[in-house]
C-alpha cells in the first residue's frame, strides 16, 4: 500500500508522550502513513508569532491535507489567536465531529447506555472572532452566520447518519430568541431534511435540548449544531459518558482535515508518564478511516476497547473493584499494541468494513439574489447620560429621505418612545431611522442623516442599514417594540 503522508505535530504539554504512544499504535496496527513533523503551540507563540504557527507548516498542511495534532498551551493574556479556530477557518475545516460513546461497566458513568455523535459547524457564529469595545461601558461580538455554511454542516450530519448507519438527526438552536441568525440554521436543518427521508429528524431548543441531553442522552443518535453551543455541548456530551480524556475529534473540509483529541494540554501532567492518550488515539482512528484505511481503523480501535475492557487504565479512569492495573502513558500503548487483533467480549465491537471516507461530496444550493432595497439605518451613539427620553428630544427632529426617527434600543430593549423608567441603560444607544411604511431611502440620505447627528455633537460608534429582500424586513425588532 503506497503509504499517505500526514501532517504531524507533537503539541505542548503532555502533547508529545500522548502524540509518540498514538503513532507507535497505529503503526503497529500497520498504518501505511508518512509523517511530517511540525512545530506549532508555545514555543512558536512566544518567539514572535502572534499565530502559534509558521508559514512553512502551513505548507506541510497544504501539501499533505492531513493533520494530526496533540494539544497546545496558547500563553495568557492578549494579542495570541486561539490556532485551532484559525487552522479550521484557514483551511476551510467547517465540519467537527466528536463520537461521545460511554463504555460501562468499565468507565464510570451515569449513563451507561449513549453513543452520540455530535457535528458542529467548524468557522462562523460568535467565532469570527469580530468584536469590538464600543464605550465605555458596552463591548460588542458579531454573530455571523451564512445560508452556504450553515446549509453544508447540516447536509454533513446527514451524509453523516446516512453511511454510519444512523437513524435519526437532531438539531438544537436559539431561534426563538435568535430568529434570524438561529433561524436560518433551523430554516436550513427543515429544508435539507426533506432530501433525506429515510432519516427521523427533530429540533430542540437548545437550553431545553442541553438539558436532555446531560439527562437522557441515550434518546439522541446525531446532534448537529452552530459552532458556539456545540463546542459547548460536544464537552458536555464528552464528560457525561465518563471522561473528556476519551474523546477524539474530526475537523473535516472539502480538501483537508484536523483530527486530535478535544482536551487540553494539561502541562501540570507533562512529562510524568500519567496522560492517557485515548482522547489523541480515537481521534487518529478517525483520521485512519478518513484516509481509507479503514481495517487498521476498526483493529486499533477494537484492541482499544479490548484494553479497557481488561481494566489496564490510566490514572484518570482507573477505579478500584472495576479497573484491574494503573499504568503510564506507555504502558497504556503497549497494552493496546499487545491486543492487536483481538475483540471486546461485552462491549460492542467496532466495526469499520462499511464505513467511507469522512469526506462526502457536499453540494451547496446556489444563492437567486433578492431584491434589495435601503429602507432605513440603525446608528449606534456612545452617549454617558443614561436618559433616554432626553436624548430621544435631542435627536427625534433629524430626517433625511423617507427616514425618521422611529425608535431607541439600550442593549436592545426598546426605551424610547414611551420607555419603562424600570429599564437599565448604558452608554450605548441605537437610533432607528426608517419610514413606517419602508419606504425607500438611499444611502446619500444616510450620509445625509448621519452629517447632521455628527455635526450636533453626537458621538456615532457604527451604522447598520436597514433593507428589505424582495419586500421582506431583513432585521429584528427591537425587544417591548
Amino acid at each position: 500500500m503506497t503509504k499517505q503522508p500526514i501532517t504531524v505535530a507533537y503539541g505542548d504539554g503532555i502533547g508529545p508522550e500522548i502524540m509518540d504512544a498514538t503513532l507507535r499504535i497505529i503503526q503497529a496496527a500497520g498504518a501505511a502513513i508518512e509523517t511530517e513533523v511540525i512545530e506549532i503551540g508555545e514555543k512558536v507563540y512566544l518567539g514572535g508569532n502572534s499565530a502559534g504557527i509558521a508559514p512553512e507548516a502551513w505548507e506541510s498542511l497544504r501539501r499533505t491535507k492531513v493533520f494530526l495534532k496533540a494539544p497546545i498551551t496558547t500563553p495568557q493574556g492578549g494579542g495570541f489567536k486561539s490556532l485551532n479556530v484559525t487552522t479550521r477557518k484557514v483551511l476551510g475545516l467547517y465540519a467537527n465531529v466528536r463520537p461521545c460513546i460511554s463504555y460501562h461497566p468499565y468507565v464510570k458513568t451515569k449513563h451507561p447506555i449513549m453513543d452520540v455523535v455530535i457535528v458542529r459547524e467548524n468557522e462562523e457564529d460568535l467565532y469570527a472572532g469580530i468584536e469590538h469595545q464600543q464605550t465605555d461601558e458596552v463591548v460588542q461580538c458579531l454573530k455571523i452566520m451564512s445560508k452556504p455554511g450553515s446549509e453544508k454542516i447540516v447536509r454533513y450530519a446527514f451524509e453523516y447518519a446516512r453511511a454510519y448507519g444512523r437513524k435519526k438527526v437532531t438539531c438544537f438552536t436559539k431561534d426563538n430568541i435568535m430568529k434570524m441568525t438561529d433561524g436560518m440554521f433551523h430554516k436550513m436543518f427543515d429544508e435539507v431534511g426533506k432530501e433525506y427521508p429515510d432519516i427521523e429528524q427533530e429540533h430542540w431548543i437548545i437550553d431545553i435540548g442541553a438539558a436532555k441531553l446531560a439527562d437522557t442522552p441515550e434518546i439522541f443518535d446525531v446532534i448537529v449544531m452552530p459552532n458556539l453551543y456545540g463546542d459547548i455541548l460536544s464537552d458536555v456530551a464528552a464528560q457525561i459518558t465518563g471522561s473528556v480524556g476519551l474523546a477524539g475529534s474530526a475537523n473535516i473540509g472539502e480538501t483537508c482535515a484536523m483530527f486530535e483529541a478535544i482536551h487540553g494540554s494539561a502541562p501540570r501532567r507533562a512529562g510524568q508518564n500519567l496522560a492517557n492518550p485515548s482522547g489523541l488515539l480515537l481521534g487518529a482512528v478517525q483520521m485512519l478511516v478518513h484516509i481509507g484505511q479503514a481495517d487498521v481503523a476498526e483493529k486499533v480501535h477494537n484492541a482499544w476497547l479490548k484494553t479497557l475492557e481488561d481494566g489496564v487504565h490510566t490514572y484518570d479512569i482507573f477505579k478500584e473493584g472495576t479497573s484491574v492495573e494503573k499504568v503510564g502513558t506507555r504502558e497504556f500503548a503497549d497494552a493496546v499494541i499487545a491486543r492487536l487483533g483481538q475483540k471486546p467480549a461485552s462491549l460492542p465491537a467496532a466495526d469499520y468494513s462499511q464505513a467511507k471516507s469522512a469526506t462526502f461530496n457536499i453540494k451547496v444550493t446556489p444563492t437567486v439574489p433578492a431584491k434589495k432595497e435601503l429602507v432605513g439605518v440603525d446608528v449606534f451613539l456612545h452617549y454617558a447620560d443614561r436618559d433616554a427620553n432626553k436624548l430621544g428630544e435631542l435627536v427625534k427632529n433629524f430626517k433625511a429621505g423617507n427616514m425618521e426617527l422611529s425608535m431607541i434600543t439600550n442593549r436592545g430593549v426598546k426605551v424610547w418612545p414611551n420607555g419603562f423608567p424600570e429599564t437599565f441603560c448604558t452608554d450605548h444607544w441605537r437610533l432607528r431611522y426608517k419610514s413606517e411604511t419602508y419606504q425607500p431611502s438611499s444611502y446619500s440620505d444616510v450620509i445625509q442623516l448621519l452629517t447632521a447627528i455628527h455635526q450636533a455633537g453626537f458621538d456615532i460608534i457604527k451604522t447598520e442599514n436597514l433593507v428589505t429582500m424582495n419586500g421582506e424586513a431583513m432585521f429584528s425588532a427591537g425587544q417591548g417594540q
